[in-house]
């Protein structure tokens, strides 16, 4: 089974971002007026690469035969029997070997974690009347198995939990796989060439 984990809040903006884009692409073609177009288009172009790269590409995908996570201009693959240790700052960090891979998403932000902190502890009553629902047992055990973690931290517990399940397993460790990801590449490329269409012409 595959799972894959993103910034949910960036992931949506990006494609609110895209459908703006592709709104003006339409009304500059339609308008189109020689070079502000050109450079008009060119600044869309890269921008566009830009929120490509930062909010839409990256992702963290937990898959039976290892993990990949795609970062803006690389994706590398792990097999779970090569994850040492996980760890979580703002990014997850993956320990495999020597090495430290830094997923880009999801993230954890100060805000976040500081939510995240508040939701462990419940409010004190105020007044003579309790005014919030009574948790029942179950919830309140959810409620304390939750507190302080985010998105993040379940995230990494995912990925500590299945390297932790190969090891048992008697697994051995495969290649790590890094590789430049041709998506990434095309929309750099793509934003370049506006650029230079938009210079020359």
């Amino acid at each position: 089974m595959k799972q894959t984990f993103r910034g949910s809040t960036a992931f949506v903006l990006g494609w609110i971002w895209v459908a703006f884009v592709l709104f003006n692409a339409f009304d500059l073609t339609l308008r189109y007026s020689g070079k502000s177009s050109l450079v008009a288009g060119a600044i869309l172009g890269v921008l566009t690469a830009l929120v490509y790269l930062t909010a839409l590409r990256p992702a963290t995908v937990v898959a039976d035969d290892g993990l990949r996570v795609r970062n803006p201009l690389r994706t590398t693959f792990l097999p779970w029997a090569s994850v040492d240790d996980v760890q979580v700052s703002h990014t997850i960090n993956i320990s495999h070997g020597d090495k430290v891979l830094h997923a880009w998403t999801p993230q954890a932000s100060a805000r976040e974690r500081a939510r995240a902190n508040r939701r462990g502890h419940p409010r004190p009553q105020r007044g003579r009347y309790q005014t919030e629902p009574v948790l029942s047992k179950g919830e309140r055990a959810a409620q304390e198995a939750m507190a302080g973690k985010t998105h993040a931290d379940w995230v990494a517990e995912q990925i500590a939990e299945r390297a932790e399940n190969a090891k048992r397993r008697r697994e051995q460790p495969g290649d790590v796989r890094v590789a430049w990801a041709p998506d990434a590449l095309a929309a750099c490329a793509a934003a370049l060439v506006l650029v230079a269409v938009a210079v020359l012409a």
